[in-house]
């Protein structure tokens, strides 16, 4: 990985680590279905200009088009729906530590899906070890947080199901499509059903208590969390793979929580930075920042004379 490529891992990673942040404001204020498709209908009216002043090509053919919505349902409409229903009953560390199963996820989907991207032994134990980490934070966030609903993280871990297969499934069929495209075709094909959900169980939008800070929450998550971080999310798939994008999903909980510590009051302690710690050794690792060294080859000696 370049310098440059692994500044765009950090500077993505940096972004998705703030938007659990986000969408708990989000969603004290306004029903989770309604909050996002408000955040996608902004991020679809910045991206389709775009795309229409740049004049990129959009999909081809049935089957690009069946790749991009598809994908778009389950990444931004059911995600979205799973993941802010769960994040009301716990807290947006704990929601962050959950979703660093995206990376788990994604390795074996991976595996599986992807020819170029198997699982070595080195790498295995780096998520293992990373898997460590999230599960300490994870205790960590559970005794701080007494009786959370059950059913809310594991809302947020099917989310994290949802987020690794779209990857990998447009990392196998998906390279030759511009990433502002396949950007606005996910938000298009996730915002409509969702927004029918929407009026059907939450009721008519215009009755909700769209508050500041949910009306700059959802602004904040459409232009940073949809638009930037899911462009960047696609420029890096083409040039580092799935498994090393999703790995980002092992950092973020950490961060996660430092903010929700700083912004929301929740709880840290120590035993959230020694996770922390194997977690930032894991993603090392996995980016090959940190790597066994291979055994250099004996060099053969000739005997004198010998030709």
């Amino acid at each position: 990985m370049t310098p440059f490529i692994l500044f765009v891992w950090v500077l993505t990673c940096a972004i998705w680590s703030t938007v659990w942040l986000f969408i708990k404001l989000g969603v004290r204020d306004v029903p989770p279905a309604a909050f996002a498709v408000y955040r996608m209908a902004i991020a679809l009216a910045v991206v389709v200009p775009v795309i229409v002043l740049r004049r990129t090509p959009w999909p081809r053919g049935r089957s690009e088009w069946s790749l991009v919505l598809g994908t778009g349902f389950v990444l931004l409409g059911v995600n979205y729906a799973l993941l802010n229903w769960g994040i009301q009953y716990i807290s947006s560390g704990l929601t962050a530590v959950l979703q660093a199963m995206t990376p788990v996820f994604g390795f074996v989907f991976a595996h599986l899906l992807l020819r170029d991207e198997r699982m070595s032994a080195w790498k295995g134990l780096a998520l293992a070890l990373g898997v460590g980490g999230v599960g300490i934070i994870f205790w960590d966030q559970m005794a701080a947080g007494g009786g959370r609903p059950v059913f809310g993280s594991l809302a947020v871990i099917g989310s994290a199901v949802c987020v690794s297969v779209a990857y990998v499934v447009m990392k196998r069929r998906g390279a030759s499509l511009d990433p502002s495209v396949i950007l606005a075709g996910q938000l298009l094909a996730g915002a409509v059903p969702l927004a029918l959900y929407s009026r059907v169980v939450e009721g008519n939008p215009s009755g909700f208590q769209w508050s500041r800070t949910a009306l700059l929450s959802g602004v904040y998550l459409a232009l940073l969390g949809s638009v930037a971080g899911g462009w960047l999310n696609y420029w890096l798939l083409k040039r580092i793979g799935a498994t090393r994008l999703l790995s980002m999903g092992l950092i973020e909980p950490l961060v996660a929580v430092l903010l929700g510590a700083v912004f929301l009051g929740e709880t840290l302690t120590v035993r959230t930075i020694v996770g922390g710690v194997c977690i930032l050794i894991a993603v090392a690792a996995v980016l090959d920042v940190v790597a066994p060294r291979a055994r250099a080859a004996p060099v053969p000696v000739r005997a004198p004379g010998s030709s």
